[in-house]
């Protein structure tokens, strides 16, 4: 007999017949009954919705009934049946049943009752039995899926960056170290300094922090390219909105201004969105009925218009305008943080924006400069609840421009040898941006706690599963 999700039973029944012998393998979320009769709901992670199993108590062993618990495995063999129940088209009447993992229901956590995020996040192994978090893995493969999508249909180029790497892409020094040394006794130079020399690479190294330093070389050859992988970031925040890995889709495109850059952009997170809409309502109306009540018209409203697009400088006059306090002094050359990014797109705007044109002094060393010798072509599209989900910009292609940036923040020029030389040898005009898989997991979800839009969060203190 062909192995069956419920998935297919509850949408592929007029295909697979009423009436039909089926055979499924899945957990029991609940069981319920009376002294005649067990209604037993199974869920086996391929859909938010549970299939139920009806079984006769006459026709069963007694002792496998008691061992039908919330957290138990179990196989439901029996016919494929309209249901008379109300929630469900159709149910199993169960024939036979076979214990295959047992769940002591003392000891067992996900009993019938709410429970808290943040007692989730202490069982990690456990929490994709919960519908929650069956929903966000399910939208998170979706999500994956469609991006890959949506490259490959732009004919992108899907590069592998390295994760072991000796530059620091964005020149903040949060990074982890890779090393083979002994820490306790590791060799020194005459200096008292460690030798690195002897380290397995034979210099120091690091997890990476971005893969677009490799992802532009690869650009200035095959044209467009994008990364999706782990990225790293040792920065002892304890947020709702950072991790220490985290995910990274970092697309590289030859011959594109900034203009075209945010084009890509807009058209790109919309194409995911739509995706979603789709293809996985039904995890979106739970999370949308049981957690966030505005999801589904928040993610369908970024279908409907434009992004804004304006400079650094009119977000400022904005901000220094708004009848609204703010916890960070806004003035041009600050940082905007989160609060200020909110404000422009869920209270003045109301829809999603992009800001360019940054002050050079805040952005990093490799977006191109503008002629006003001030700032850079930057662009960062934010989104409601969120804030930041994507940075970007312009690429300096030229040499002497890149080299002063890198001199001016007294970063390592011989390590970034390869980078400069890009600028050498048939340098192009070229853009990219990153997209911060759990920021965009988050939109998607509606949930508002990063750790809990990734199946095992790495944060400060917390290496668990």
């Amino acid at each position: 007999m062909d192995k069956i999700k419920i998935y297919h039973l509850l949408k592929e029944y007029d295909k697979i017949g009423l009436g039909s012998t089926v055979s499924i393998k899945a957990w029991v979320r609940t069981k319920r009954g009376s002294n005649t009769v067990a209604f037993i709901a199974l869920n086996d992670g391929s859909t938010i919705h549970n299939i139920q199993a009806v079984a006769e108590l006459a026709s069963f062993d007694e002792n496998i009934i008691k061992q039908i618990t919330t957290g138990s495995c179990i196989q439901v063999t029996g016919k494929l049946v309209e249901s008379m129940g109300k929630g469900q088209t159709v149910e199993i009447q169960a024939e036979s049943i076979e214990i295959l993992g047992l769940a002591d229901p003392q000891k067992f956590p996900l009993q019938k009752k709410g429970h808290s995020m943040e007692f989730l996040r202490e069982i990690p192994h456990l929490r994709p039995r919960t519908n929650y978090f069956g929903c966000v893995l399910r939208l998170r493969h979706a999500m994956a899926f469609a991006i890959h999508a949506y490259f490959n249909e732009k004919r992108f180029v899907y590069v592998h960056t390295p994760i072991i790497t000796g530059a620091d892409c964005e020149g903040a020094g949060e990074m982890f170290q890779v090393t083979t040394l002994d820490m306790e006794n590791p060799p020194r130079l005459p200096n008292g300094a460690i030798d690195y020399h002897q380290d397995f690479f034979g210099k120091f190294t690091s997890l990476t922090v971005s893969g677009q330093l490799n992802g532009e070389m690869c650009a200035m050859a095959l044209g467009n390219i994008y990364t999706f992988g782990p990225t790293f970031r040792a920065e002892n925040s304890n947020t709702p909105r950072h991790l220490s890995e985290f995910w990274m889709i970092e697309p590289e495109m030859a011959f594109y201004d900034i203009n075209d850059n945010m084009d890509l952009a807009e058209d790109f997170i919309k194409y995911l969105v739509r995706y979603a809409l789709e293809h996985n309502m039904d995890d979106l109306q739970f999370l949308n009925d049981m957690f966030d009540k505005e999801l589904i018209h928040r993610l369908q409203s970024v279908l409907n218009d434009s992004f804004v697009r304006i400079t650094y400088t009119e977000a400022i006059d904005i901000l220094l305008q708004a009848k609204q306090k703010f916890e960070f002094p806004v003035a041009w050359g600050v940082d905007l943080q989160s609060e200020h990014e909110r404000y422009l797109v869920e209270k003045h705007f109301n829809k999603p924006v992009i800001i360019t044109n940054y002050p050079k002094t805040i952005k990093a060393f490799y977006m191109k400069q503008n002629d006003d010798g001030k700032t850079v072509r930057a662009m960062d599209v934010l989104f409601p609840k969120i804030g930041e989900i994507i940075g970007g910009s312009e690429r300096e292609a030229d040499l002497h421009k890149l080299e002063s940036a890198i001199k001016e923040r007294n970063m390592d020029e011989t390590s970034l040898f390869y980078y400069l030389d890009i600028r050498r040898f048939g340098t192009a005009p070229h853009s990219g941006f990153g997209l911060g898989f759990e920021r965009l997991m988050l939109f998607i979800t509606g949930m508002t706690n990063i750790r809990d839009v990734i199946p095992f969060p790495r944060t400060p203190k917390n290496a668990e599963c």
